[in-house]
């Protein structure tokens, strides 16, 4: 059976600080994100099943993005760790939905997180793909399984 790659688009605000950076995103600032994620496998064969000839329905995929990545980075201040134990930013209004990652919430970063993500929900037989997160309509990051080791 062939393979075959479905990708579906999402789009999300959050704003960010990088710490200890060297230039202005080492303030609070905020992005228009764009994600796109492409997923991969062989459209089902069951002529039995409802979602035959697809790799995964495009509906049950909005529902697990959006409900794993979207809504939890939407309209968020995403900070490192490192901040909150430092109380560096006055948290709070009119920062109240403030997410703490692990990790400097660059592009590349959060796409590795959201890529870990995504990883761990998606069917078996369904593939990650790659992914590519926009921050600004010039400037993306991009991840794609085949530059993974294994």
């Amino acid at each position: 059976m062939s393979t075959i790659r479905i990708t579906k688009e999402f789009r999300f605000e959050a704003a960010h600080a990088l710490k200890g950076y060297d230039g202005p995103c080492r303030n609070v600032h905020g992005h228009s994100y764009e994600l796109a994620v492409t997923v991969s496998g062989s459209p089902i064969s069951d002529t039995s099943s409802p979602k035959y000839g697809m790799v995964m329905d495009f509906g049950d995929l909005k529902c697990m993005i959006k409900s794993n990545i979207v809504d939890v980075f939407d309209h968020a201040l995403i900070l490192h760790s490192l901040f909150k134990e430092e109380e560096a930013l006055p948290v709070g209004e009119p920062f109240t939905n403030v997410v703490y990652v692990g990790y400097q919430p660059t592009s590349e970063n959060i796409l590795l997180d959201i890529a870990g993500r995504l990883q761990e929900i998606l069917p078996k037989g369904v593939n990650l793909h790659h992914l590519v997160l926009r921050e600004t309509s010039s400037s993306y990051a991009e991840w794609y399984a085949t530059d993974q080791g294994s």
